[in-house]
């Protein structure tokens, strides 16, 4: 399987998973639903321990995955607040500058190597995807003025930091400390579950999330979540052990166009005519980028 069907099936679990999310943290807690997602995604993840080859984990590699896992810790905790408190479609737009701010750092740091194409083709998405996510009412081209001026939009900003600097490590882990990928999602998923249990045991209410557990309705949905959350992981951090992380957050910034246009559909939401404008130009630059 080459990393282009990775990167695209986990686009697909991606976009799943925000479908499911948004439903569920109308609900519950943004640290709450965090919490209980990893708890269930590291219990899912045990299988990867079974095939984890330990002679080739050191322990300098389990440092550097334990201090990307808090980057993605904090960067995770940040979507979901920006989900559960605020209109998807004003603050994910910003998520879209992540493929070109990882290709610079990988560019610097790791040596990966992006031709013009490659580039066209990550900005035509990049482009594409931004189009999608602005209100029709506004100017396009006053909206990240808007967003950078905004105290609403500073876990969007967070996030995009702590999410660069988190792909950029997955590349170096992957390929440098040849850290393989089962190892790799056992581990991670397990550096996740602690990092939420240490920030909990710090928690003065701690009820609510016995609330949470108790509704069947709720943890059926978090289970579900934890499900695609754990599957695109894995198919991401295969993806990027194939090929530069730029191109795999590239596609995988497909979600956005699935659900927001599934979602558009089951919350009945408007601006057909900008998602299928978007729609033409994120298809152009995938094709860009179909050569690999």
């Amino acid at each position: 399987m080459n990393w282009f069907l990775f990167a695209f099936i986990s686009a697909l679990l991606s976009a799943s998973a925000a479908l499911a999310q948004k439903k569920i943290l109308f609900k519950s807690k943004a640290f709450d639903f965090s919490l209980l997602v990893s708890i269930i995604g590291f219990i899912l993840s045990l299988p990867f321990f079974i095939n984890t080859d330990f002679n080739a984990v050191t322990s300098q590699s389990l440092f550097i995955l334990y201090i990307k896992s808090v980057l993605a810790t904090f960067a995770f905790l940040c979507v979901m607040l920006v989900i559960k408190n605020f209109e998807i479609s004003k603050a994910l737009p910003l998520m879209v500058l992540t493929p070109g701010l990882v290709a610079i750092f990988a560019f610097l740091f790791l040596g990966d190597e992006l031709s013009a194409t490659d580039v066209t083709g990550i900005i035509l998405l990049m482009s594409g995807t931004y189009i999608l996510e602005v209100s029709d009412k506004e100017n396009i081209f006053n909206s990240f003025r808007i967003i950078f001026k905004s105290n609403h939009y500073y876990f969007i900003v967070i996030a995009l930091l702590l999410f660069t600097a988190s792909a950029v490590i997955d590349r170096l882990l992957l390929t440098d400390y040849k850290l393989p990928p089962e190892s790799f999602m056992a581990f991670q998923q397990m550096f996740f579950a602690i990092n939420f249990l240490i920030v909990f045991l710090f928690r003065k209410n701690k009820s609510s999330v016995l609330k949470i557990v108790a509704d069947k309705n709720i943890m059926f949905w978090i289970l579900l979540v934890a499900i695609f959350t754990v599957g695109y992981r894995y198919t991401q951090i295969e993806a990027t052990k194939l090929a530069p992380v730029a191109l795999v957050l590239s596609i995988k910034r497909i979600s956005v166009f699935f659900s927001s246009v599934i979602g558009g559909r089951i919350f009945k939401e408007k601006n057909l005519i900008i998602r299928a404008s978007a729609a033409a130009v994120m298809i152009a630059g995938t094709l860009l980028l179909l050569r690999y």
